[in-house]
């Protein structure tokens, strides 16, 4: 996910940058979630963004850069606040980042028309692309319901006929599931939006798959919220009895956690560690000789 979405971000960047009339320094605001349990997904993303400049020679156009990191605390409130304070104290040329949906939206309005631009590295909500598209608004990512668009495809394909979704009840979750929906052929024969971030105990809804019995089961869960569904889902035994489907719920984060419990699972997404493509090869490898790990999803 992680290396479209920053050097994407910074590439756009650049190309952007011949519409903006520079002093000495290229100023970016990157919001992004730096503490908390979703505090691994964003460090991941600012070390991605400093190999990035590393990369770049740490110029952008011939300019220097500089960058504000924000930490949004996982708080679309403390999200805009950072958004603003990067925007009218800061006065960036560029605001990237954002890792959640809901984030994004309440900062959208903060940035677009404002001056700078507005770059999304992950979150793809979208009414960004409908009726909220604006100029100054770009995306490096994708929109939330086109991975989960290909999966209902892929379920088609499989021959599944009665399907059960379960999503958090936020802008991403909504996105996931309705993309899953729009192409699916078959019955959806439950569906639970679950409390988010709050609730990470699944096993009422969990009851519920088991009573219903469906062909298979897809699900949306980032972050921790991953590790936890997955977890369940085996716990109350149903993994060797109900398919699980997926997106952008197991990553590099929690697959040393899960380990075979992520067996046999199938996720649609645009990215993987492994993808054998030139730049991701340089990507991460790049990231892990200069980190010691994988980037995140």
């Amino acid at each position: 996910m992680m290396k479209l979405g920053i050097l994407g971000t910074l590439s756009l960047a650049i190309m952007l940058i011949s519409q903006v009339a520079f002093a000495e320094t290229v100023k970016i605001g990157f919001v992004t979630t730096l503490t908390g349990g979703a505090g691994a997904i964003g460090n991941d993303m600012r070390d991605a963004v400093e190999l990035a400049l590393d990369h770049l020679g740490r110029k952008m156009g011939g300019s220097d850069v500089k960058v504000f990191y924000e930490d949004d605390t996982f708080k679309p409130a403390v999200g805009k606040q950072k958004t603003e304070k990067l925007v009218k104290k800061d006065k960036v040329h560029f605001v990237g980042g954002y890792i959640w949906s809901h984030v994004l939206m309440a900062s959208r309005n903060s940035v677009v028309g404002k001056g700078p631009f507005m770059i999304s590295s992950n979150a793809g909500p979208g009414p960004v692309a409908g009726k909220l598209c604006h100029e100054d608004f770009f995306s490096t990512s994708w929109q939330n319901d086109q991975t989960t668009m290909a999966m209902g495809e892929v379920l088609n394909q499989l021959g599944v006929k009665d399907l059960y979704l379960m999503a958090p009840n936020y802008a991403a979750g909504k996105g996931m599931v309705a993309g899953v929906t729009r192409t699916f052929k078959g019955n959806i024969v439950g569906k639970d939006m679950t409390k988010f971030p709050a609730q990470l105990d699944f096993s009422a809804e969990l009851a519920k798959i088991r009573s219903v019995n469906p062909d298979a089961v897809f699900v949306f869960y980032p972050g921790k919220h991953g590790l936890q569904i997955i977890k369940q889902y085996s716990q109350a035994g149903l993994q060797d009895k109900i398919p699980f489907y997926s997106a952008f719920t197991v990553d590099s984060l929690n697959l040393p956690r899960l380990k075979d419990l992520a067996a046999g699972g199938l996720m649609t997404q645009f990215w993987a560690p492994d993808l054998p493509t030139p730049v991701n090869k340089i990507f991460v490898q790049d990231y892990r000789k200069k980190y010691g790990r994988y980037p995140t999803f």
